[in-house]
Formats: structure tokens, sequence, C-alpha cells
């Protein structure tokens, strides 16, 4: 086999594929925020106006769904994302719809993954 053929079959790439699906992430993150918006920063004006309110937490579940939606649609491993939105109380039917199948689907999927938040 040729030299360079041997360097590509023989090249460690594990950094490459690291640093592939922290690009990946920070794209779904950029996504998210160019469709649901950026929370205002704290101390000012609009953050004091939405103290109080359940706009942040509607925010950031929104967020985390386009986030899902994202991962999912680019074969990424979604548990990250999944952990966030059991731990906020998002409903396996939300999930469900989010990935486009039923409640049931996602929570057979999904769940078994996730037992450690239940204890």
């Amino acid at each position: 086999m040729d030299d360079l053929l041997e360097r590509a079959l023989d090249v460690d790439v594990t950094e490459a594929a690291s640093a592939a699906v922290l690009a990946a992430v920070a794209e779904a993150e950029r996504y998210a925020d160019a469709v649901i918006g950026v929370p205002p920063l704290p101390g000012g004006a609009e953050w004091e106006a939405e103290q109080g309110t359940d706009l942040p937490a509607r925010r950031e579940r929104a967020w985390q769904i386009v986030q899902l939606r994202v991962e999912l649609a680019a074969g990424m491993d979604p548990l990250g994302t999944l952990v966030g939105l059991r731990r906020t109380g998002a409903t396996w039917e939300l999930i469900g719809r989010a990935a486009g199948i039923s409640r049931q689907s996602a929570h057979e999927r999904w769940a078994g993954r996730l037992a450690f938040l239940d204890q």
C-alpha cells in the first residue's frame, strides 16, 4: 500500500472526531439561539421584567426542543439535551412530539438511559 493510504488508515482520529462533535453541538446551539432568541442579560430592564414570570423557563424549554431536533436530524446522541429536558419536567409526550414519534416510543427509546434521574 502506498504511504498516503497507510497514513490515512493509521492516523488517530479521536481528537478530530471530538472536535467535530463539539462543532456540531455549537452549531445546534447557535441555531437554537437564532430560532428562539437569547435571554436578556442579567440586571438589564428586560431581564428584570421577566423575573417572576414563566418566560425564562418557557424560553429554555423551547431552546432545548430545537437543540433536540437538530441533534436528532444530524444523527447525534441527544442524551445531554434529554437530561436537561427531563430535569426541567418535560414530558415524554413533548419529547416524542419533538422527535416525531409517540410518547410511548420516546419513553421506550430513551427512558432506560435516563433512569439515573429517577433515583
